[in-house]
């Protein structure tokens, strides 16, 4: 035959993504455990780690040809323990329960909006393309919360009174994101990247400087930046655009 036939992987290849996302949803239990010790920094950091291996699982499966729907599902549910109530529980033991029912209430917001959308997402990856997300990605809520936490370590003293203020904000506010029609930038799509290898990788190097030498400043700040600028292509840039197209496709007047 003239075309071979691919080899199917070995059995025990398709249990490896789907151990990566075990472990990451691991984490995020982990990360609820340490919370309620009121261990904030390990719980913080085991949801960081839950995100690279939420990263590192889809890529495992695409490279040995091992994506399910199974698969799909899974990690969907693996991001909610990690990624939505991990965070959720964690906003609660550090600063949410100074409002009591309140700060339930929030965080639950929190967990309930990424449920929801997961949900989104997984009914609509078809219908949506790979370029932008619709809405917050929860790992990335998951993150900016996290970074937060780290972030708020370098708060003045004067600000201690307020912080749980910005706790609650925090927690509806990046709640909403996940469920609005904002779009974010999903980074699958490298032909930018691809076109411009060298900035890519003096941006890349600028930015591992900037977080290496300080974290908790601006790890948070990247976040922050994340979201500020899905906000502004969607609410400033994208009107903009469409405007100057339908002045292009009117029929001019004489």
């Amino acid at each position: 035959m003239d075309v071979m036939e691919k080899k199917k992987p070995h059995k025990g290849v398709f249990l490896l993504p789907n151990m990566i996302t075990t472990l990451s949803m691991f984490l995020g239990f982990l990360s609820m455990v340490w919370a309620v010790q009121g261990r904030f920094e390990e719980a913080c950091m085991a949801i960081l780690v839950s995100a690279l291996m939420d990263g590192l699982d889809g890529k495992v499966a695409r490279l040995t040809n091992t994506a399910s729907e199974f698969g799909v599902q899974y990690d969907s549910l693996a991001d909610l323990v990690a990624f939505g109530l991990a965070p959720a529980m964690l906003l609660w033991q550090w600063q949410l329960q100074t409002f009591g029912r309140l700060g339930v209430a929030a965080a639950f917001i929190y967990a309930a909006c990424g449920a929801l959308r997961l949900a989104r997402f997984n009914v609509s990856t078809a219908a949506v393309g790979k370029r932008f997300f619709i809405g917050l990605p929860i790992p990335a809520g998951g993150c900016t919360v996290v970074t937060f936490v780290f972030f708020a370590s370098l708060f003045p003293d004067l600000l201690n009174s307020v912080t749980p203020y910005f706790a609650l904000l925090l927690s509806v506010g990046v709640g909403v994101l996940m469920v609005s029609r904002v779009r974010y930038f999903s980074f699958k799509e490298y032909d930018f990247l691809r076109a411009h290898p060298l900035r890519t990788m003096v941006t890349f190097l600028f930015l591992l400087a900037l977080v290496v030498s300080l974290p908790r400043l601006f790890g948070f700040l990247l976040c922050a930046i994340y979201i500020a600028g899905g906000l502004i292509y969607t609410f400033v840039i994208l009107p903009r655009r469409n405007r100057q197209l339908l002045r292009a496709l009117s029929p001019q007047s004489d």
